[in-house]
């Protein structure tokens, strides 16, 4: 299945994604459009953000298509990402394809260069785990390897892994605000293990600003306050205002 022409992609978006996999070609890397971009696509979301990931230097690609694109960049060197912005408002996200290493829970996670498969096992949810081929020999190809697609037709959020909102607590914020936008449901696995790390006292590991980041981009969905009241069913209200504040 090509799942660029199968769901439609725009013309112009499917242009530029080409474009993006001949520069990619060119220097002899992989490209893929990854998580979000993916479902959105297959959700046929209004509005797309482009998240591509390389499987080589993704800063080099982002150059070459800023010029090519007479886009801004900005370049973020340590993590091997970069961030295009076009003159018609489109937002071009460009990633060094990588694996992640959590040194302790609630930390950052160390990163070092790798591959797409290690790139999509690090992600939080299923349906934010797959990647499409842009390269030009096997373009709009579909990388499933945790079962997305099945749980986006589903409307089901769970995770890759026992570990992950113990890695990455601020995933626990994501579920919920993935849940309510799509009208999805936690599976009862991946809310036990949401309640479990809450219990655990996780929370209290991260930094204020993260969470104040993620309570910011809840506030930011079209109905918030669903949101809001559906962590209330994991996180007791004293202990966010504490973290945000």
């Amino acid at each position: 299945m090509n799942l660029i022409t199968e769901y439609k992609v725009p013309a112009k978006a499917v242009l530029l994604l080409k474009k993006i996999g001949d520069i990619a070609n060119s220097n002899g890397y992989n490209a893929f459009i990854v998580g979000g971009t993916v479902r959105d696509i297959i959700l046929v979301a209004k509005h797309l953000d482009i998240d591509i990931v390389i499987e080589g230097d993704a800063i080099k690609v982002g150059e070459a298509l800023a010029k090519s694109l007479g886009a801004s960049l900005k370049v973020h060197k340590r993590f091997g990402t970069c961030t295009l912005e076009v003159k018609d408002g489109l937002r071009i996200d460009l990633a060094t394809a990588r694996k992640e290493i959590y040194e302790s829970p609630g930390a950052l996670p160390v990163v070092d260069p790798s591959s797409i498969k290690d790139d999509l096992i690090r992600r939080d949810f299923t349906i934010n785990a797959m990647a499409v081929s842009i390269n030009k020999d096997d373009f709009g190809k579909l990388t499933d390897l945790f079962g997305g697609m099945k749980d986006l037709e589903a409307g089901c959020i769970k995770v890759l892994h026992d570990r992950s909102f113990i890695d990455d607590p601020t995933r626990i914020f994501r579920a919920v605000r993935f849940e309510q936008r799509f009208g999805f449901k936690i599976d009862n696995h991946a809310a036990e293990l949401m309640e479990n790390a809450i219990e655990s006292h996780i929370l209290e590991k991260l930094e204020k600003r993260r969470v104040r980041k993620e309570v910011l981009l809840i506030m930011r969905e079209d109905d918030p306050m669903k949101a809001l009241e559906r962590l209330g069913d994991f996180i007791h209200a004293k202990v966010l205002i504490r973290k945000v504040i």
